[in-house]
């Protein structure tokens, strides 16, 4: 039987996800998104105290605490995730946490690893990490990454540009924590070639350039990092440094979309029900209550775009939910993982600009955050590989077809 009840022990984390979101996020959210580049302190000390004891938004991996009980670490980082994102998309980007260098660590890194890189994050004063794969002369095509890797004794020299890291600056400049680059060791080996490597925070030859202004999410930061001559330990490269002429390297190195994508969904997920319960409460107040049960023919126009919004919104949870589920049970994610991001991701979009339409001055106003939420929004559709990127691996799984069959 099919049993779509979260547990309890995910239902209270829900709620106690919730009153933050509801009394400390929402709150603040306006003022953030005007005040972009500052950083809402008290916040982030709140919740990196409360992160310590209950690590709300850390993305795959983690050992169970009872080994013998059904996991749900993952399905509650969606879950509260969701309810996060409700409260401010750019606020809960910028909690500090491990974040998608965390998570390419976990998926990447040796147990020793793990322990040395992510230990960090239990004790002490706020702290980041970040992931740098973005280039400027390529997006979500990851293959085409330039920045090298090369061996010098004890040492790797990484050499190269990334952009668009998100939390670049809190984790390279701003607190004792690392990015994880990602750079080829060997262009002629293509995917194979390319190899995580984690660079901790002020080593020399690592330098934030620009922070981006931008259109939504703007209480986190997103920065351009050079790397110039920046010598890291041998041992700081994750997984194997060996060149095999095969794509299973690179898979491995992969396998990290595969843990922060539902992420992504998530939060995509919580934007548009932000939006949606807005549209349904100032619907309420002009006397229009939604009426389910009746036939969609008799429906008003309004009444059937609420419907649609609130259709598409379910069908990525359900998505998102499943997608974490599998990791929760040790199983591969990949094509759930990539369907629920490009399903949320383009839903989150519609239903906001929807949104704004369906109450038009209001919708458009800055008075209320409705027009915010659409700003926040679009980035779902781009980050952690674009729609059209995500559709891809979904029809390579669903037919079998490799990268060189179908791009």
């Amino acid at each position: 039987m099919i049993d779509f009840e979260l547990p309890p022990q995910v239902k209270q984390a829900r709620d106690m996800v919730h009153m933050v979101a509801e009394n400390m996020m929402r709150p603040i959210a306006r003022e953030y998104d005007e005040r972009e580049h500052e950083k809402p302190w008290d916040f982030l000390n709140a919740m990196w105290e409360a992160s310590k004891a209950t690590n709300p938004v850390s993305f795959g991996g983690g050992a169970k605490k009872d080994p013998g009980a059904p996991s749900v670490r993952n399905l509650q980082t969606v879950v509260s995730i969701e309810e996060l994102s409700w409260g401010d998309a750019g606020l809960y980007l910028s909690i500090p946490n491990p974040g998608l260098g965390g998570a390419a660590v976990a998926a990447a890194g040796t147990p020793e690893q793990r322990e040395r890189f992510l230990a960090r994050f239990r004790s002490g004063p706020p702290k980041w990490g970040a992931m740098a794969i973005t280039e400027p002369h390529c997006g979500s095509d990851t293959a085409a990454i330039t920045t090298t890797a090369v061996r010098d004794g004890d040492h790797w020299v990484l050499n190269g540009t990334k952009i668009f890291v998100t939390s670049g600056k809190m984790a390279a400049q701003e607190s004792d924590g690392f990015v994880v680059v990602w750079a080829t060791v060997d262009k002629s080996a293509g995917r194979a070639g390319i190899k995580a490597f984690v660079v901790e925070r002020g080593t020399p030859g690592m330098t934030v350039v620009k922070v981006e202004d931008k259109m939504g999410i703007r209480a986190s930061d997103t920065a351009m990092i050079v790397f110039e001559n920046c010598r890291i330990p041998l041992d700081n490269i994750l997984g194997s440094p060996e060149v095999q002429r095969s794509t299973e390297g690179f898979k491995g190195a992969m396998a990290t979309f595969d843990a922060t994508r539902p992420a992504v969904a998530a939060s995509a997920i919580g934007i548009g029900r932000a939006a949606l319960d807005f549209v349904r409460a100032e619907l309420e107040k002009q006397g229009i209550k939604i009426r389910y049960g009746v036939s969609r023919n008799k429906l008003t126009a309004i009444e059937r775009d609420f419907m649609d919004m609130e259709a598409a919104l379910q069908a990525a949870r359900l998505l998102t939910w499943r997608a974490a589920w599998l990791m929760d049970q040790g199983r591969h994610n990949n094509l759930e993982a990539s369907m629920a991001k490009a399903k949320a991701g383009l839903a989150v979009t519609q239903v906001t600009q929807k949104a704004v339409e369906l109450l038009g001055p209001l919708g458009y106003s800055r008075k209320y955050l409705l027009e915010k939420w659409m700003r926040d929004a679009k980035i779902n559709d781009i980050f952690e590989g674009t729609q059209q990127i995500n559709l891809l691996v979904v029809a390579r799984r669903i037919l079998g077809y490799s990268s060189k069959e179908l791009n």
